[in-house]
């Protein structure tokens, strides 16, 4: 709102922050708050600065700073916080002569078009960089039972067993999600980039372990829900190493539940009974570049 007497708190919603400018005649009775008495959001951030000028006090914050919440419409993201004036006595320290006041604001984000001129592709990342940043998803991989039952309790494997292996998000709340399996790698340490090391799905979503032989490795189709993957993996050990344990580290990711896979987002297996890749989901062109080997990559 405009910066007046009867509108003393002004926002402007920008690219990745909003600025918050607070009139200190709060109250438009000519009595000015202090600074020190004004903050933002639940982590009580202060101001940037203070303008005795203009009698003016200005927040800048990132849009996911101060402990501002977000919440998803279909057509909008909205960042909610609030503007905290706690008078402090001051003086005779036992009254005060104003109330405390609590101004809740709010910035609106378009999620189906972009919020500034910089092109943004694809047009759903920043909702997905925003969760993520928020700590929103909660991503997990666990070992199952044979039929998928229940978490499987011991992780020891005979050669000749498979690990059945299920990728999941919890996405309560929010719009709706597909899960995705970008790569998994096996290493003989918990660093994923040791030596020796053994990528069984890699190439954005590929399960180039079923390619092989004498496997039959591969995604579960259909899936169970939009936002669980499963998969079995025959097991292995490294050739040469008398370890009986592997890390198995694997990139999970999110896509809009509505927007089709493609070569960036996909889940494809190896049939050899036809000798061709296809998806659990999609059309089997975004498999291509599993035999390939020259996925695009996506910034």
């Amino acid at each position: 709102q405009a910066m007046a007497p009867l509108h003393p708190v002004a926002v402007q919603c920008q690219e990745a922050q909003m600025v918050v400018t607070v009139h200190r005649d709060l109250f438009g009775t000519g009595r000015l708050v202090r600074a020190v008495d004004l903050s933002l959001g639940s982590a009580s951030c202060l101001p940037l600065s203070h303008s005795p000028a203009e009698d003016t006090v200005t927040f800048v914050v990132g849009l996911h700073e101060c402990g501002s919440t977000l919440q998803m419409t279909p057509d909008s993201l909205i960042y909610k916080t609030s503007l905290s004036y706690k008078p402090a006595p001051s003086g005779n320290l036992v009254i005060v002569r104003t109330n405390p006041v609590v101004v809740p604001i709010e910035c609106h984000y378009p999620r189906k078009s972009n919020v500034s001129s910089n092109a943004v592709q694809p047009t759903w990342a920043p909702f997905l960089s925003t969760l993520s940043a928020e700590e929103r998803l909660m991503f997990s991989l666990r070992l199952m039972n044979d039929d998928w039952s229940s978490e499987r309790l011991s992780n020891g494997f005979q050669l000749g067993e498979s690990l059945h292996l299920q990728a999941e998000v919890a996405s309560e709340g929010h719009v709706p999600l597909r899960l995705f399996v970008e790569d998994c790698v096996a290493t003989l340490s918990p660093d994923r980039n040791s030596s020796p090391r053994y990528a069984f799905i890699d190439r954005s979503g590929c399960l180039v372990d079923g390619r092989a032989d004498d496997t039959t490795s591969a995604f579960i189709s259909p899936r169970p829900r939009q936002e669980t993957l499963q998969f079995v993996v025959d097991a292995f050990k490294f050739a040469g190493d008398d370890r009986n344990l592997i890390y198995i580290t694997c990139h999970l990711k999110v896509s809009p539940a509505d927007q089709a896979p493609n070569p960036w987002n996909k889940a494809c297996s190896f049939n050899k009974a036809s000798g061709l890749w296809a998806p659990v989901e999609g059309t089997g062109d975004i498999c291509s570049c599993c035999e390939t080997g020259h996925c695009p990559q996506r910034g």
